[in-house]
């Protein structure tokens, strides 16, 4: 009834609340009795929800989203203590939330502690000070320093710098003092939209400048104590050189990567191709490394000690065997530069071994949940990194379908043949390489824009051939290297290695080996990442509906159209891509690293080609003009090319009948496009820029770097 005050509220019968009433409860029922089934996988669910957090913090722009994500999270969190006690639903709410808060806080708070003094524009300077690092890059005849300055004291307090190898004393080291002259300038950041951000990488590194040296490098004084660390590093060196002067070429390079991670001495063309036949997982140090180790030393120690009946009778050999591999593991870790792979294997295996001490099985994807849990509170930056999300993707993979009831039905023991036997587990071997392949498959297509698609294949013979042949002869190699009498095992290693790079060459080169898309919208890798974690954690048949998410993703991404037109941030480069998907490029002299980063962006492995070629675009001494045709309609872009100033009323002109206008320099305000104005000022803003003509979509760089403490 109408009163004075308004209308009286209308009151649900008490039937319909009733009703209502049973439908939450049977709800909360269903849940509790659906996470009462998985209640073995919801530890899994931890690292997921810590990661979440930290991926909030990387896309939020500001501290006051920062701040609204955590308080939000929290609320939830405190609704969640709202449910019946006791309840699964209500612990696994309240962890999760309170999870995803502390994520954010602790890679906000990380990003501030590792906070240190960078370079604010390019200088020419003399340095000196002292080496922390040395790392030789031998593929591309330069060594790479990391030195913290004494002077001048207006310098960062750590750059790093390459050097050309003839420019380099033999003997400098970690704690060396040294003084050269070099270039330096701030930590770049991406070039377009999607490719890589090294000013993230150097934030977190504590880099706050990069450069390259001006003439010889020199040293200045004895060198300092050069700290645990720098000691490592320097027998990493040591290691990686002596592996090298074994075995020329990529196949040292190889070989020293597989001992210590330095792949410096692997040639471009090798590392592609081991990249694009899906082997490059073999050159970066993780699990397959790190568990070949960790076992041979635990059999080598078990058969030696077994040989004495009395310490056999009176030791616990299987516990010794795992401290040794256990030291092993941590010695290898520490040798290879603990990289994120192998930090994370390394602590997987520990937790291996503490089961065997304890005598209990391993759960290995509780081992690979720990694993990520531990990396993600030391070091939660390395959730957006590339080696973060490969790596733990393909384990997690691996686990997760060898978990399967039916293929653990498939390679159950049996009474059959040795062919048959064999057989089935060649099957598994290729369905797990399928499996690792649609793992990683969106994880690369996001960083680096292309996928491989014979990696299954390939690594069926790679992987056999690299555990049971490569890396025991190289061990044994080095060992004998002790005595002088390394070279046999050397020239096996050699033989092998060549192998495998034949291999990578033959299937990098067949056709369609390699699916190329452009920058994937952070949406859609979203979705796959989700789909999958959701497929590879649960148990019950709801992991089915991970499928959802996973087909939206890879739809969303499929259909992500390429960007018609991309303008490096400094205005110097401009690829626009033609009607056949591949790209012209304004500067036809650009050098190889400019074509292949645009090239990826524009999702194409086609060679790029020239302005000058096309029959829609012309070009003069000091500019260059093209039209493109997209969604009915022409677009003219305007682009300068030269260092020359044009005639102001010419320039005026040119404006005027451009609908862009491209510009390494500040161009006068009487330079009026009909729609946009690309030139140093707002480059100077936003970064580089991706364009899309039919939506007249624009992404900058600055669109995901904003608020971050390294744009700034």
């Amino acid at each position: 009834m109408a009163s004075e005050f308004g209308t009286a509220p209308s009151m649900a019968s008490p039937a319909r609340q009733t009703a209502r009433g049973r439908l939450f409860v049977g709800a909360l029922d269903g849940l509790e009795s659906w996470l009462d089934g998985e209640r073995d996988q919801l530890f899994l669910w931890l690292p997921v929800a810590l990661g979440a957090g930290v991926a909030a913090w990387f896309l939020l722009p500001d501290a006051a989203r920062w701040l609204a994500f955590i308080f939000t999270a929290l609320g939830i969190a405190a609704g969640f203590a709202l449910l019946p006690a006791g309840g699964r639903l209500r612990r696994a709410g309240i962890v999760a939330t309170i999870a995803m808060a502390l994520g954010c806080a602790l890679i906000w708070a990380r990003a501030e502690r590792v906070a240190a003094p960078r370079l604010d524009r390019p200088v020419v300077t003399a340095v000196e000070g002292r080496v922390v690092a040395v790392d030789r890059l031998a593929a591309r005849d330069l060594v790479r320093l990391t030195i913290e300055p004494a002077a001048p004291a207006d310098l960062p307090t750590r750059i790093r710098v390459n050097v050309a190898t003839a420019d380099m004393p033999d003997d400098v080291s970690p704690g060396s003092r040294v003084a050269l002259r070099a270039r330096l300038m701030p930590p770049p950041g991406p070039a377009v939209p999607g490719s890589y951000d090294f000013a993230r990488v150097a934030w977190f590194q504590g880099l706050g400048a990069t450069g390259r040296a001006i003439g010889p490098v020199a040293l200045a004084g004895a060198g300092e104590a050069a700290g645990i660390w720098p000691t490592i590093m320097g027998w990493r060196a040591n290691l990686s050189g002596h592996v090298q002067g074994q075995l020329a070429g990529s196949e040292g390079g190889i070989a020293a990567a597989l001992a210590t991670g330095d792949q410096g001495g692997i040639a471009e063309a090798d590392a592609e191709a081991m990249r694009r036949s899906g082997l490059a997982h073999l050159l970066s140090i993780s699990g397959l490394h790190v568990t070949a180790v960790i076992g041979a030393t635990m059999l080598l120690v078990l058969r030696l000690l077994a040989l004495s009946p009395a310490l056999a009778l009176r030791l616990p050999l299987p516990l010794i065997a795992a401290a040794a591999g256990a030291v092993a593991g941590i010695g290898y870790t520490l040798l290879a530069g603990a990289e994120v792979p192998t930090v994370r294997s390394c602590i997987a295996a520990l937790l291996v071994l503490i089961g065997i001490a304890m005598g209990r099985d391993a759960i290995t994807l509780r081992l690979v949940a720990a694993g990520a849990l531990i990396v993600l509170l030391l070091w939660p930056e390395a959730l957006v990194g590339a080696s973060f999300q490969l790596s733990f993707a393909a384990v997690t993979a691996i686990v997760a379908i060898h978990e399967h009831p039916g293929l653990r039905a498939l390679l159950a023991r049996r009474e059959e043949g040795a062919m048959a036997r064999w057989a089935r587990a060649l099957g598994a071997l290729v369905l797990t390489g399928l499996a690792v392949e649609v793992a990683l498959a969106p994880i690369a297509l996001f960083h680096f824009h292309k996928a491989g698609l014979y990696g299954a294949l390939a690594n069926v013979v790679a992987i056999p051939l690299t555990t049971f042949v490569i890396m025991p002869f190289e061990a044994l190699a080095l060992l004998l290297d002790l005595a002088g009498l390394g070279a046999p095992a050397w020239w096996i290693v050699g033989k092998a290695l060549a192998l495998l790079l034949w291999l990578a060459h033959l299937v990098a080169g067949l056709p369609g080996a390699v699916a190329a898309l452009p920058s994937l919208a952070t949406g859609a890798f979203a979705l796959m990442v989700g789909g999958g974690l959701w497929i590879a954690l649960w148990r019950t048949r709801a992991r089915r509906m991970g499928i959802l998410p996973l087909a939206a993703g890879a739809i969303w991404a499929v259909a992500t159209p390429a960007p018609d037109l991309l303008i490096t941030g400094d205005g110097r480069h401009v690829a626009i891509r033609e009607a056949d998907g591949r790209i012209a490029l304004l500067r036809p002299r650009a050098g190889d690293y400019v074509r292949d980063m645009l090239g990826e962006a524009a999702g194409t492995e086609a060679d790029a080609l020239a302005f000058d070629d096309r029959p829609n675009m012309a070009c003069g001494p000091d500019l260059c003009r093209a039209t493109l045709r997209r969604d009915g309609r022409d677009w003219t872009v305007l682009a300068t090319r030269s260092p020359y100033l044009v005639d102001i009323a010419a320039m005026n002109r040119a404006c005027a009948t451009a609908d862009i206008v491209i510009s390494d320099r500040r161009l006068p305000r009487s330079c009026r496009p009909r729609w946009l104005k690309a030139d140093r000022s707002l480059l100077a803003r936003t970064g580089g820029i991706a364009i899309h003509l039919d939506t007249g979509g624009v992404r900058t760089v600055q669109d995901m770097r904003r608020g971050k403490p390294w744009a700034e």
